[in-house]
């Protein structure tokens, strides 16, 4: 991401379609007392749009700080957050980095922070072969029954523990009861056999994108053999027809095999 500043109006995005990236520019500039200028807002980008990836917050999260940088203002993270939320209506929390939190994605604000790191885990990353991209702009909102929003506060408390007491399988309960409800909203053709494949691998759990397609499969990092266990897990997936299946660290010392 780079930006250009310069005395024309307005910002001129390449590719010419990243309007929200735009739109953050242009708020940002505002907010750092430059308003009325423009620039020249450059994205090159490799993450697929349409799954869940968070492709629009990071290229609105990367063109604020862009701007900023080029201003020489260092903004606060929820500074960051609230100007993207103004710019795409709805943001992930991706300006607070690694930070294990409650964010509110349509207020930009943090509910709570839950006081430590995410617990280890390796996450194997995947999707259905036959999922189309989604449109999050015309996506229906869920709308959560009161049995639902009671869950949801007992995962909340829940999820704290598990950062207090770095418990990686408690979290990992805590992300398959929630991709459970999110089932109801915006289901995974395959959620079913994903659940089988999990078990039968002795995963923490199972976690969705609640806008998206992608899928993850979450294996405790300090458990033994980690690492092959994730191959073994990412080779029986493949053979079920899932594709784009990724493994990344989250808080992991352990070396990631592809």
């Amino acid at each position: 991401m780079t930006f250009w500043p310069d005395e024309q109006d307005g910002i001129r995005p390449r590719p010419a379609n990243r309007i929200k990236a735009a739109r953050a520019a242009a708020l940002t500039l505002e907010h750092v007392g430059v308003a009325g200028r423009g620039g020249e807002l450059t994205i090159e980008s490799s993450i697929p749009i349409g799954h869940g990836y968070g492709s629009s917050t990071a290229d609105v999260i990367a063109s604020i700080r862009a701007v900023a940088a080029s201003a020489r203002v260092t903004l606060r993270q929820s500074t960051v957050a609230r100007l993207a939320v103004a710019a795409e209506g709805a943001s992930d929390a991706i300006a607070y980095c690694d930070q294990a939190l409650l964010f509110a994605h349509r207020e930009g604000r943090t509910i709570e922070h839950f006081g430590g790191e995410f617990p280890p885990f390796l996450v194997v990353g995947f999707r259905d072969g036959s999922a189309r991209p989604i449109d999050t702009l015309g996506m229906r909102r869920a709308r959560y029954d009161s049995e639902e929003i009671g869950v949801f506060r007992v995962l909340r408390g829940l999820a704290c523990r598990s950062i207090r007491q770095q418990d990686p399988r408690l979290l990992g309960r805590v992300a398959t009861i929630s991709a459970r409800i999110s089932q109801r909203y915006l289901p995974k053709a395959a959620f079913n056999t994903v659940l089988d494949i999990a078990r039968g691998h002795d995963a923490c759990g199972v976690q969705v994108a609640h806008s998206g397609t992608l899928i993850g499969i979450l294996l405790d990092a300090a458990a033994p053999r980690p690492a092959m266990r994730a191959v073994e897990l990412a080779r029986q997936l493949r053979g079920a027809g899932f594709t784009d299946v990724h493994t990344f660290g989250l808080n992991a010392e352990t070396r990631v095999i592809q």
